[in-house]
């Protein structure tokens, strides 16, 4: 039947509200033409996690039917005594097969410092990861995300890193699982630093997370985030899109995600990209679609 053009519009403009409200549907598949994947960091739902509002075995399905995102990143704080469970591990596992979502990759924190000067406590640290890289491996992940924190001096704490990463790396390649360091707080959080730390291990298995919002060395001390990014791209296997607040334009106001991602896009990547909010202003829900809009907007311009 013939439509006139106001009618078409209006129709078009419902289309467009079942898309926001159905991010399963039209878009998910709209994502699919990004020179990226998108993936949904489980951090963007701390505050229902650690409110006891959600659970880490409810996070998967959550993503797949509340954002369209298929693919997770746990965070270990949220199963932290589940890393040896396998009636958990397989229980989580069914829930992701079943849900057709991919488990990516596990961020963990508060299992010691593999960069500690101390090297029984270093040894210690190495140690404490391993468990996570066996539930990585079981759970279908290609990496496990560290930090590499440590005390001291910079060329010291350096040299402690690229030993603890060295001897974790020899761990997990045996299980095809990568270590990638994130920009974190501290000398990680220096790009020409942990860069530096990246090409003394010289392993296909380390490498590195950027996160775009992660760049403060110590109180009042910040790295260009830009640069930060930059210096961190060639041994990425990963990327965390960071988010905070947004303008009326849909627009991240502490980062420009078009120059971030251009900077992405210029190094060749074409892996995982994942959805972190922490933002306050917006709800949970609300910052994590936010955030996807602005990576699908901004990244299909370049692709």
């Amino acid at each position: 039947m013939y439509q006139s053009r106001r009618t078409f519009i209006k129709n078009m403009a419902k289309a467009g509200a079942v898309a926001s409200i159905l991010p399963g549907t039209l878009a998910e598949a709209k994502s699919k033409n990004l020179f990226f994947d998108i993936s949904l960091a489980e951090w963007s739902l701390n505050k229902s996690l650690f409110g006891g509002k959600l659970t880490n075995l409810e996070f998967p399905i959550k993503a797949k039917n509340d954002y369209g995102i298929s693919a997770v990143e746990y965070v270990n704080q949220f199963f932290k005594d589940k890393a040896e469970d396998m009636n958990y591990l397989r229980e989580l596992k069914k829930r992701t097969d079943d849900h057709g979502v991919e488990n990516v990759l596990i961020m963990i924190d508060r299992e010691g410092q593999l960069a500690n000067l101390n090297d029984k406590e270093r040894i210690q640290a190495v140690e404490n990861h391993y468990k996570w890289v066996d539930a990585a491996k079981f759970l279908g992940c290609h990496s496990i995300r560290v930090n590499a924190a440590g005390k001291g001096c910079r060329e010291d704490v350096m040299q402690a890193a690229v030993d603890g990463l060295g001897q974790l790396i020899e761990y997990s390649e045996k299980a095809g699982i990568n270590i990638i360091v994130e920009n974190h707080g501290g000398f990680s959080s220096d790009g020409q630093w942990l860069s530096s730390v990246m090409k003394q291990l010289n392993n296909s298995f380390g490498g590195s997370l950027p996160d775009f919002g992660n760049f403060k060395i110590r109180k009042n001390v910040f790295y260009d985030k830009y640069e930060g990014v930059k210096d961190l791209m060639p041994y990425a296997k990963g990327v965390s899109a960071k988010s905070h607040d947004f303008d009326e334009n849909g627009n991240e106001t502490n980062t420009d995600f078009g120059k971030m991602l251009q900077i992405v896009k210029d190094a060749g990547y074409k892996g995982y990209i994942g959805v972190e909010y922490e933002g306050k202003n917006l709800s949970e829900d609300e910052g994590i679609m936010a955030t996807k809009r602005l990576l699908e907007k901004i990244g299909s311009r370049l692709s």
